[in-house]
């Protein structure tokens, strides 16, 4: 038997988020923090690309500086999937990685969770969505909401989610030539970790900011440049724990003309803010 099926997919997104606000407002016992946040997408991210082996293996075909395949998110993902339900096919990966490690646009989440997504169409293996969120959950914290697909108002360690209607603006996306790591910032002495509580009508108010923010400005002054910088044009934020700094404008135009006057050398991109993930989109168009 070919070990290989010939059929070539067409590709699957694995988009970014934004974490349009973020706070702390505890932790638990086992020491993970508990969170507030709004999960928006972007149309911008990283393609997978999957082709179906007969033979079981799943291997990542693409290099991936600094990444490991047997530590990939997208590896242990799709082994995750096999092992929960008993599927005897493979998958060769291909992943056009567009979203920069350490940048707070939850690059390694969204492919683990487009893997879980497509695999899951592609082996014809039926599982609903809660329960490959539940495994999502098992390899991150991020995972279950790209799973989902919805733009959601989280809590816990944001795995409680709750889809949220918000505007879709375009955004300005500054990419500083750092690496943020997540464990460094929520195991840093000075995190606030003791916010009040606010209600998804008190973001929708303007309440809400990154208490990250003030850890990475400190630790990373290029991050804080970048702040500094874009809140010139419009209100700039972190997402996540960093690095990526954003700021929303009403049109793409005005996103454009300001990424247009970026200081020689930075990078940054342009997108638009989605409330329903490509992939999503994607998932509709069926196995092809």
């Amino acid at each position: 038997m070919n070990p290989v099926s010939s059929h070539t997919h067409a590709p699957w997104p694995a988009p970014a988020k934004l974490n349009l606000f973020l706070h702390v407002t505890g932790r638990r016992a086992d020491g993970f923090h508990l969170l507030q946040t709004v999960f928006q997408f972007l149309d911008y991210g990283d393609v997978l690309h999957f082709t179906v082996r007969d033979d079981g293996a799943v291997r990542r075909v693409s290099d991936l500086p600094g990444v490991a395949a047997e530590s990939d998110l997208v590896v242990r993902a799709a082994r995750l999937l096999q092992a929960e339900t008993g599927c005897g096919l493979g998958a060769d990966i291909t992943v056009e990685k567009v979203l920069p490690m350490g940048g707070g646009l939850g690059g390694g989440s969204s492919d683990a969770a487009t893997t879980l997504v497509a695999l899951n169409a592609l082996w014809r293996l039926g599982l609903e969505e809660d329960r490959l969120a539940a495994l999502g959950l098992r390899l991150g914290a991020d995972v279950p909401v790209f799973v989902r697909g919805r733009a959601a108002w989280a809590e816990g360690v944001g795995e409680r989610l709750e889809p949220v209607d918000l505007p879709e603006p375009w955004y300005l996306v500054l990419v500083p030539p750092v690496a943020v790591a997540t464990a460094a910032v929520f195991g840093a002495p000075e995190l606030t970790r003791d916010c009040p509580p606010i209600t998804i009508r008190d973001f929708l108010a303007g309440r809400g900011g990154n208490v990250c923010e003030p850890v990475v400005r400190a630790r990373f002054p290029a991050v804080a440049e970048a702040l500094d910088w874009l809140g010139r044009f419009a209100p700039a934020r972190m997402t996540g724990t960093g690095c990526c700094v954003f700021a929303a404008f009403a049109d793409e135009n005005a996103a454009r003309a300001v990424a247009a006057r970026l200081p020689a050398g930075w990078r940054g991109f342009v997108a638009r803010g989605r409330n329903r993930s490509p992939l999503l989109e994607r998932l509709a168009q069926g196995v092809c």
